[in-house]
């Protein structure tokens, strides 16, 4: 069983900036990684995704620009930088990690049942 712990999480004022952590007990089973939000009353949604081996990213269109996916292989962790922060993006955020080859190429990448390993969220509220 593949743990995921995430980090960072916060308040921050519109405009802020935050950034997420997510470290993964084992990189060999985690090597396609995402991070969803959900906020209450709202569908579980795919915000970026990073496959560890290549590192190519994928992301929402409501964050391009504005967040960041990355990754450090070494500490099997990975990132979500997030800068100029919106209200909207206000909601709990987790992260998901899969071994699924059919991921490599991003082709589903925003779909929750893809993955096998889920974190147990982290809060983001941007608030003035």
């Amino acid at each position: 069983q593949v743990q995921l712990v995430e980090s960072g999480g916060g308040s921050v004022q519109p405009g802020g900036s935050l950034r997420l952590s997510c470290a993964t007990s084992d990189i060999a089973k985690s090597n396609f990684m995402a991070w969803f939000r959900q906020a209450p009353g709202k569908e579980r949604e795919g915000v970026a995704a990073i496959y560890i081996n290549w590192d190519t990213t994928y992301y929402t269109d409501s964050v391009k620009g504005r967040f960041t996916i990355s990754q450090d292989n070494g500490k099997a962790t990975a990132y979500l930088q997030m800068n100029s922060l919106k209200p909207e993006d206000s909601a709990m955020y987790y992260c998901a990690a899969s071994s699924d080859r059919t991921l490599w190429y991003g082709n589903g990448w925003s779909v929750s049942g893809r993955y096998t390993s889920w974190g147990q969220g982290t809060q983001v509220t941007v608030s003035s």
